[in-house]
């Protein structure tokens, strides 16, 4: 391989860790509007192992948006990405699979100052990613919900 062209896997893997960073934060801070600009058209997501939907991503960010409400406090962690480029179908060269784990505290809303998380989970995600004019978008997510940990069930006091 040439220089030149490790440098454009370099800056393509930096892009693609970029845009996989960004989805987190989109979801976390409850911006529906950048979320579904991350998406190719067309695009799709699929949230069904974890209790949701499995739709196009405007479909799913309304059921995002309706469903994360509850929480207060979201906070998508997603580390041990695999990066691996041109193994989707019909491939140019400018297709991407990522491979990473999430762990996902989140906070009730109401329950006062956000402390503890109410519930946490974790599992895998699959992106699906495609170059694209305005550069790296996400063609398709599918959450793989591994576990679920929620607040242990508390009796009020007499």
């Amino acid at each position: 391989m040439t220089q030149r062209a490790e440098l454009a896997t370099v800056m393509d893997r930096l892009a693609v860790d970029e845009l996989i960073t960004e989805y987190a934060v989109a979801v976390d801070d409850g911006d529906w509007t950048v979320y579904q600009e991350l998406f190719t058209a067309g695009g799709r997501a699929d949230y069904r192992s974890a209790g949701g939907i499995e739709g196009d991503a405007g479909q799913v960010a309304g059921w995002l948006a309706e469903n994360l409400a509850v929480f207060a406090m979201r906070q998508h962690l997603i580390v041990n990405r695999r990066v691996r480029f041109g193994l989707l179908d019909h491939d140019t060269g400018d297709t991407a699979r990522v491979r990473a784990d999430y762990l996902n505290p989140m906070r009730f809303t109401g329950d006062g100052a956000p402390t503890a998380p109410d519930l946490v989970c974790g599992g895998r995600y699959d992106f699906a990613l495609l170059r694209t004019p305005e550069g790296w978008r996400l063609r398709e997510v599918v959450v793989h919900e591994k576990w679920r940990r929620l607040p242990p069930e508390t009796t009020p006091a007499p």
